[in-house]
């Protein structure tokens, strides 16, 4: 399928757009940009636990993929950190680099996120709340969306099987229609 050079490339573009900015300070940042978004910000009330990426970066022509750092949070307390890997075949081309955050309801969604690896099923799907629109589907996972702006957003996006997923989109641009899934590595905070 992938030759070595291109699998090269691709992961070079993906870390180049998922760049390493203030991490101090890009977690809780991301937090609060959730918290002020209607789409969002209830989720927090009601949520078991939730991961945060601050940026996932994407890039693809035909191939594509993308890949970001995060943490996981129980009833708000970091308890540990993730990582989102994404490949995707389709029409599809450019790069973008977004936020991303995963509500998990219950105990089961928390303990199956955290279980070590998780996969996004079928039918999984996000809320993008800035200016974009979006959308794909696949075997491992599936997304759409599309809003006006983020102080214009309103409530928007249930949980589904125990998960709600919301985005919001920091720049570039992407044209796709891919098959692709998102993958998750949970790795709990060393005491």
């Amino acid at each position: 399928m992938l030759n070595t050079r291109t699998a090269g490339i691709l992961l070079a573009a993906v870390q180049l757009f998922s760049g390493r900015s203030a991490l101090a300070d890009s977690y809780s940042d991301t937090v609060t940009l959730f918290k002020n978004s209607g789409a969002s910000a209830s989720f927090f009330n009601t949520c078991y636990g939730y991961a945060v990426f601050p940026t996932i970066g994407k890039a693809g022509l035909v191939v594509g993929g993308a890949h970001g750092k995060g943490r996981v949070y129980l009833h708000g307390k970091y308890v540990g950190d993730a990582s989102v890997t994404q490949l995707s075949v389709g029409l599809q081309a450019g790069g973008q680099a977004y936020s991303q955050i995963v509500f998990l309801e219950d105990e089961r969604a928390f303990k199956d996120f955290t279980s070590g690896h998780f996969e996004f099923g079928a039918d999984a799907s996000a809320v993008a709340i800035t200016a974009a629109a979006q959308a794909s589907a696949g075997t491992a996972g599936a997304s759409a969306g599309a809003s006006g702006g983020k102080k214009d957003a309103v409530t928007a996006g249930s949980y589904h099987n125990g998960l709600a997923v919301f985005t919001i989109v920091k720049g570039g641009a992407m044209y796709q229609a891919t098959v692709a899934g998102q993958k998750f590595e949970f790795t709990p905070q060393s005491q």
